[in-house]
């Protein structure tokens, strides 16, 4: 079963990730226009844009671009796990992984474990959040995994 925040995201601080805690939220719907529309303005290969090279692909039909299942992630992390007021972004991300298609009409949500949670060093009113992030269909199935590191301000510095 996933853990449920403390607080809401308007009132979340670093000290809220509290590593091996794990969260799964969001429901997104990829429809087919969508997947269609954003492969052309970023990913046009033609398992992305046309229906009928990509029955006759490895993938037998319409799949989504990698980097679109990225940015539905992205909208559901922002959504419902990042704070609103503590979020100083994140340099980067590791090991993304594309795991199976995603497909029009499949139905997308997410699952992140708070892997590690550390005062910075350096900065001491923020910490760094590695989380493990998973990418689920309506089967269950994982599509996509990747790690981000988030800086997060915390609470006590922030006079919150």
């Amino acid at each position: 079963m996933a853990d449920e925040f403390a607080s809401a995201r308007d009132a979340r601080w670093f000290e809220d990730y509290v590593p091996g805690s794990v969260y799964e939220f969001g429901r997104y719907l990829v429809g087919e226009d969508e997947l269609v529309d954003f492969a052309r303005r970023y990913d046009p290969q033609p398992f992305h844009i046309d229906a009928e090279a990509a029955a006759r692909s490895p993938y037998g039909g319409l799949i989504t671009s990698g980097w679109h299942t990225c940015a539905i992630m992205m909208r559901m992390m922002v959504d419902h796990f990042v704070s609103s007021v503590a979020s100083l972004g994140s340099p980067g991300v590791d090991e993304v992984r594309w795991i199976k298609p995603v497909r029009p009409g499949d139905t997308l949500r997410v699952r992140i474990t708070v892997l590690d949670a550390r005062v910075s060093r350096s900065k001491p009113d923020r910490g760094l959040v590695h989380s493990g992030i998973e990418v689920l269909n309506q089967e269950d199935a994982v599509v996509m995994t990747m790690k981000t590191l988030g800086f997060f301000l915390r609470r006590e510095t922030a006079g919150a």
